[in-house]
């Protein structure tokens, strides 16, 4: 692998991430998720459904990231599951996932300009998986070969988080 690319496994799951920045353009991140395992999985990489809803964002596609600003320069990218805000919406956030079956591998690639106070010297990006449950998501829909489901909120405090390590923007390298 290259030094701005990595591959983290968890509980049979591969996740293979590829960072291109460059100065004064967005990061661009290609991604692959490959389920190991036994069970099919959620991938809470798909955005909500009030993104699709107002049009900021297709059904299938994978949606914005999250952005945490961890301090002293370092910004935690995330496509996660999130609970349901309190006070609710009107038109709540309801997560969307994409299903990944055993054996099957998933791509997808976004691009993402961390709203900061300081420029980001590292970057991670963090990824929310589930065991796919059937009675915690509804509504499938198949886009481009993909199943994408409406997710619990509830998926929120059940998933698992798998995270790259930290990409260093000045050398452009994953560290190790």
């Amino acid at each position: 692998m290259s030094s701005n690319s990595t591959r983290v496994e968890s509980d049979g799951l591969v996740l293979d991430v590829r960072f291109e920045a460059r100065a004064g353009a967005p990061l661009r991140v290609h991604y692959r998720v490959q389920n190991t395992g036994r069970e099919p999985v959620a991938v809470f990489d798909r955005g909500d459904r009030h993104a699709v809803l107002t049009k900021r964002q297709a059904t299938g596609d994978v949606g914005q990231p999250g952005t945490r600003d961890e301090g002293n320069g370092d910004v935690t990218l995330s496509h996660v599951a999130r609970p349901l805000p309190d006070p609710s919406p009107t038109l709540p956030p309801v997560p969307l996932a994409a299903k990944l079956p055993a054996g099957d591998m998933l791509e997808g690639t976004f691009t993402a300009s961390p709203m900061t106070l300081d420029t980001p010297k590292r970057l991670r990006w963090c990824l929310g998986v589930s065991a796919f449950e059937p009675a915690h998501f509804s509504s499938p829909e198949q886009v481009d070969g993909v199943e994408i489901w409406l997710a619990s909120f509830d998926e929120a405090s059940r998933q698992t988080t798998i995270c790259t390590p930290w990409f260093d923007i000045a050398s452009s390298a994953f560290e190790t």
